[in-house]
């Protein structure tokens, strides 16, 4: 079993919720567990909001998800104007901070972490994240997992 989700988005912050419900209701569907469900969807949350906040122009992002036997993999994709994450690189923030943490956050709670960044082409990120599954899950009955 192979669940490809693509949704084109408009760079606007009342997006990242869809994405994320979209998200969350096919990982439920699959039979993930809640924990494992909740970090993707965290991750999920960090990377289109550093898309909406920081990519630069352009009027649409992209998110794609495929879930295929144990592994989740999202792709964020803006065409805004790059940016260099290897300066952001063993940097942390404050705890107490409420921005700049969505590195450290995706880093934490996923597998995976690949930044593709290229001035004026944009930004891919991608996440990985192995996913833990419920016994009742369809991956198990057909299979895959």
């Amino acid at each position: 079993m192979q669940i490809s989700l693509a949704l084109n988005l408009p760079r606007d912050a009342s997006t990242i919720p869809v994405a994320r419900h979209i998200a969350r209701d096919a990982l439920r569907e699959v039979g993930v567990t809640a924990e494992c469900s909740m970090d993707i969807e965290v991750a999920l949350t960090e990377a289109a909001s550093n898309v909406v906040r920081h990519s630069g122009p352009g009027d649409q992002y992209e998110v794609g998800l495929t879930l295929n036997a144990d592994l989740c993999t999202i792709r964020v994709i803006d065409t805004g104007r790059g940016f260099d994450f290897e300066s952001f690189v063993g940097q942390t923030s404050e705890l107490s901070a409420e921005q700049g943490r969505g590195m450290e956050l995706m880093h934490a709670l996923v597998d995976q972490v690949v930044f593709e960044s290229k001035p004026e082409s944009g930004t891919i990120v991608h996440l990985e994240k192995h996913l833990q599954l419920l016994d009742a899950s369809p991956m198990h009955r057909f299979g895959t997992a």
